[in-house]
């Protein structure tokens, strides 16, 4: 499977957007209170408290139950038109369109433009509009003195709703050219990237190829003499002749293996060109990992009881790979993968017997460039940008996961979880 197309992934980062919620919630708290308590303005107070608390609970809900770090668009799509939504009922309850603050209803929208799709924004952008429409002849009226009372004539208070549609629509437009432009920018120069990086790759793989074949043309004919020595000496003995010839044929592959990539540095290795269940991606991988750690890789999958077979994709195996790379690092000496399945889901969990997450980073795992104060693990931890290339690659394959400390073991517990249907979809 080739890398997806980042260029036409459409996300939103969550910390950002929901750094941004907060700052537009404290600026409401602010001036709500500030017009009630200050002008002595009134209006209906405590309903304005409890629909600014459903902007505080959603924004709950992004920190506490989506533990993503990336949007996607029909998540991002829900919280925008959720935000559109609260600020439309604050400026219902407080003077409709006539509100300075109904500037802000196109906000969301205009931020939106080059992080969702364009479908999403257009039913955003309609949306925005219906409300502004809907505001500007169904409304309380605005909070005022109460010797005072705002009159404008009806050419000015029409043209404001006028107004904000054309900015609402112009901003948008300007937006989505320029977002797309950027797009087609940056894909651009990912392909070169991607071109250069191959051939440069593919230079340095032929070179150290054919220095291989080189160096290991003396110790291949040695070994070929040994074993010939060691058939006539027993040739006699079946089980021994048996595994001799075994090695000759192998050191004969090894041989061709390395006069194929002197001459094609592009040749893959015939398992990726087959499909495998996910069960057969975590031997691989454990099996890579057993050649160099002497730590115990514990491996079950009693509870596979729908084993499905996935394109070969290399998101997948390197998003596993970090994973099980850090659990490799930070354990004591295990290493649990738990491989769970039935006719709905596929997941896969992964344990180990370390100190686990540290309380100071535990809340933005998958984050870049994140680091532990805690002075155990501080020489050994990295910036997070493992965690967070394996997460994002994963998620990009429709996966769900979830970082936490294990409640069973001292270490830390990473799930990771599809639907079939998507995994098959693959």
């Amino acid at each position: 499977m080739k890398f997806f197309e980042t260029s036409k992934f459409y996300s939103l980062k969550k910390s950002t957007y929901i750094n941004l919620r907060w700052i537009a919630i404290i600026g409401q708290l602010i001036t709500i209170n500030a017009v009630y308590f200050i002008f002595d303005f009134k209006f209906n107070f405590n309903l304005t408290y409890l629909i600014i608390l459903i902007g505080v609970l959603s924004n709950l809900c992004l920190i506490y139950i989506n533990k993503k770090t990336q949007l996607l668009d029909k998540e991002a799509f829900f919280f925008l038109l959720i935000d559109i939504i609260q600020l439309s009922c604050l400026i219902y309850l407080t003077g409709g369109i006539a509100n300075p603050f109904s500037i802000f209803l196109i906000i969301p929208t205009i931020f939106s433009s080059s992080n969702i799709g364009f479908k999403s924004n257009l039913l955003l952008v309609a949306t925005t509009s219906f409300i502004i429409i809907f505001l500007t002849f169904f409304h309380y009226p605005l909070p005022h003195p109460v010797d005072e009372h705002f009159h404008v004539s009806s050419y000015y208070y029409y043209s404001i709703p006028a107004s904000l549609i054309i900015a609402l629509v112009f901003l948008n437009y300007f937006a989505l050219t320029f977002g797309i432009e950027s797009r087609l920018r940056k894909e651009a120069l990912n392909k070169m990237e991607e071109i250069m990086s191959k051939e440069n790759e593919l230079l340095s793989l032929g070179g150290q190829a054919a220095a291989a074949a080189h160096s290991l043309g003396t110790p291949f004919s040695t070994i070929k003499i040994i074993c010939a020595d060691l058939l006539k000496q027993f040739k006699e003995d079946k089980e021994v002749k048996k595994d001799v010839e075994l090695l000759v044929s192998q050191i004969e592959r090894c041989s061709e293996i390395l006069k194929k990539l002197t001459m094609n540095p592009i040749i893959e290795d015939d398992f990726i060109d087959v499909d495998l269940p996910i069960t057969g991606y975590i031997n691989e991988i454990v099996k890579s990992y057993q050649e160099i750690s002497k730590k115990s890789f514990i491996v079950n999958s009693e509870q596979n009881s729908n084993p499905i077979e996935v394109t070969k994709s290399i998101e997948i195996v390197y998003g596993l790979r970090n994973f099980i790379g850090n659990a490799n690092k930070y354990s004591q000496s295990k290493i649990f993968i738990n491989i769970k399945s039935d006719s709905e889901f596929t997941e896969i969990i992964i344990e180990d017997d370390g100190e686990g997450y540290p309380k100071d980073v535990l809340n933005i795992i998958g984050e870049p460039y994140i680091k532990s104060y805690k002075s155990s693990i501080k020489s050994k931890s990295g910036l997070g940008l493992g965690i967070f290339i394996g997460k994002t690659l994963l998620e990009k394959n429709y996966a769900n996961i979830l970082c936490r400390n294990s409640k069973t073991r001292s270490g830390a517990e990473v799930s990771i979880k599809w639907k079939n249907k998507d995994l098959l979809g693959l």
